[in-house]
């Protein structure tokens, strides 16, 4: 299991970085899921799938954070975020383009870029992510279809702040 969670731990960061939206979160998140995996093996069943449990143990263990300290919900400037993505060695204008979904995507209320980060990144089907998140798969493809028209609507602010 300790070669699957190496193999698992990168998605499980990002995952980590869309709950929290702060790297040093992301991280504690990321690490605390790993030692609570550790903890908790005799709980995993062999034959399923290592990064649903850890997402899963990741998404409680955040939820308990938000709970235990009642803290309101983060708004970090997304753009510092991008700059602990790797860019694959990718051309110029493709990490540009990339700048700027991840910060229209990153202003989504959390609820809306989980589910994104779930079916669009990690390309989850809807009902694999309705079980990570614990919700119907009614409200995944409600919050992936919100999630779209913001991300639209921005798109066509930008580009009718730019033809200005």
């Amino acid at each position: 299991m300790l070669e699957g969670i190496s193999a698992v731990y990168p998605r499980l960061w990002r995952f980590a970085l869309t709950l929290t939206k702060k790297q040093d979160l992301a991280d504690d998140l990321a690490q605390a899921t790993v030692e609570r995996a550790i903890e908790k093996a005799h709980t995993f069943k062999p034959g399923t799938h290592l990064d649903r449990w850890l997402f899963t143990i990741a998404r409680r263990l955040w939820l308990n954070d938000i709970r235990r300290a009642e803290r309101a919900q983060r708004d970090p400037d997304a753009s510092e975020l991008i700059d602990t993505i790797p860019d694959m060695a990718l051309p110029t204008e493709v990490n540009i383009l990339a700048r700027q979904v991840f910060d229209q995507v990153m202003a989504l209320p959390e609820k809306h870029r989980v589910v994104v980060l779930l079916v669009y990144v990690e390309g989850y089907t809807y009902l694999e992510a309705s079980q990570f998140l614990e919700i119907p798969i009614g409200t995944v493809m409600s919050r992936l279809a919100n999630a779209r028209k913001a991300l639209n609507g921005e798109n066509l602010k930008t580009r009718k702040e730019e033809s200005r």
